[in-house]
C-alpha cells in the first residue's frame, strides 16, 4: 500500500500572507473611518482650554455645513481641478499616441519618458515655494517681463483671481501629466498591433485611427484616470495651501475643501470635520459613479442597441 502524499492547502497560505494587510488596514483605515462618521454626530470642540463634548447632536454638523460656505469652496474646489485636467488629458493623450506610434520611429524615447515623469517625483510643497518664489512681485518672471519691455510695473499674479487659480492649475497639470502619458502609454500599447495594421490596410488616417481605435479601447484606463484625478482633485491641498498660505487668497476664491476641512481640525472640532469628511465622501461616489456609468461601455459592438431597435420595430407592426 502507497502512502497518500500529503496535498498543500496553498488557499490556506495566501489568506495567511495577505492578512497583514487587512490586519494594518483595519487599525489605520477603517476603525478612524468609523470614528469620522461616528463623531460627525457629535458636538465636539476645543474652546481655549475647555473641551466640549462630545455630546450626541444628531444631524446639526451637516445642516451647519449647508448654511455656511462649503459649497462656495466646493465650486472653488472643481475650477482649480478642471484648469489642471483639461490640458493633462489632452497633452497626455497626444503624448502617448504619440510615443507608441510604431510608424514615427521616435528616437530618444526613453530620455523623453524620464523627463515627462520627473515633476511627478517633485514634492507639492517644493513646486508651491517655487513658483510662489517665480511668480511674487519681486520674483525673477516679473524682472524679466520689465527688463525686456512687456510690463512697465510687476504684476501682481497671485492677487488676482485669475493668477493665483491659474498657477495652482498649471502646478497640479505640470505635476501629474507625466504619470496619466505613462499610463495612457501602457493602454495603448496593450493593443493588438493587428488592429492597428489592420486599420492602415483599410485607409485609416492617424485621427481615424486615434478616434475610432485607441479611443474606444483604451475606455477602462481613461475611466480609472479620470475616477482618480477626480478623487485627488477633491483632495487638493498641498499646492494652494503653500501657495496662498493657508488663507485662499484673494478673497477665499482659491480656498480649497480640504484646506476648510483642515481649518476644522486645528482648531480641534471634531464633530464639523467628521462632517464635512462625510460630505467629501459622499460627493466622490456620487461623481466617480457616474464618470464609470459614461465610460463603461456594454455594448462595445452595438448588439444589444440593434436587438432594441427590432423590438420597438415588431412592437410597432404589432
Amino acid at each position: 500500500m502507497k502512502k497518500k502524499k500529503k496535498s498543500i492547502d496553498y488557499g490556506k497560505w495566501g489568506y495567511i500572507f495577505i492578512l497583514p494587510f487587512f490586519v494594518a488596514y483595519i487599525i489605520f483605515s477603517l476603525i478612524p473611518l468609523i470614528d469620522t462618521v461616528r463623531y460627525s454626530f457629535f458636538e465636539y470642540y476645543r474652546s481655549g482650554i475647555k473641551e466640549v463634548g462630545p455630546n450626541f447632536i444628531g444631524m446639526a454638523n451637516y445642516v451647519s455645513l449647508l448654511h455656511s460656505d462649503m459649497l462656495k469652496y466646493g465650486v472653488n474646489t472643481l475650477i482649480l481641478w478642471v484648469i489642471g485636467f483639461i490640458p493633462q488629458i489632452v497633452i497626455a493623450l497626444v503624448l502617448a499616441a504619440w510615443f507608441t506610434d510604431v510608424r514615427l520611429k521616435i528616437r530618444g524615447q526613453q530620455f523623453f519618458k524620464v523627463v515627462i515623469y520627473l515633476p511627478n517625483l517633485i514634492m507639492a510643497s517644493a513646486f508651491a515655494l517655487l513658483f510662489f518664489t517665480m511668480f511674487s512681485t519681486n520674483g525673477p518672471i516679473n524682472s524679466i517681463l520689465m527688463s525686456i519691455g512687456i510690463l512697465k510695473k510687476p504684476v501682481d499674479f497671485l492677487g488676482s483671481v485669475i493668477g493665483t487659480r491659474s498657477l495652482i492649475g498649471f502646478m497640479n497639470f505640470l505635476m501629474w501629466f507625466g504619470n496619466t502619458t505613462i499610463m495612457l502609454m501602457a493602454a495603448i500599447m496593450g493593443i493588438s498591433q493587428d488592429i492597428f495594421e489592420a486599420s492602415d490596410l483599410d485607409g485609416c488616417n492617424s485621427i481615424q485611427r486615434f478616434f475610432y481605435i485607441t479611443l474606444p479601447l483604451i475606455r477602462p484606463i481613461l475611466a480609472y484616470t479620470l475616477i482618480t484625478s477626480i478623487i485627488g482633485g477633491l483632495q487638493m491641498f498641498d499646492v494652494p495651501q503653500i501657495l496662498t498660505n493657508g488663507q485662499g487668497n484673494p478673497n477665499r476664491t482659491s480656498m480649497t475643501l480640504i484646506m476648510f476641512l483642515n481649518s476644522h481640525l486645528k482648531s480641534k472640532n471634531y464633530g464639523m470635520a467628521g462632517a464635512l469628511s462625510v460630505y467629501l465622501f459622499i460627493v466622490s461616489a456620487i461623481l466617480c459613479f457616474f464618470v464609470y456609468r459614461m465610460t463603461n461601455d456594454n455594448d462595445p459592438d452595438g448588439s444589444k442597441k440593434a436587438a432594441k431597435k427590432r423590438a420597438k420595430a415588431e412592437r410597432r407592426k404589432r
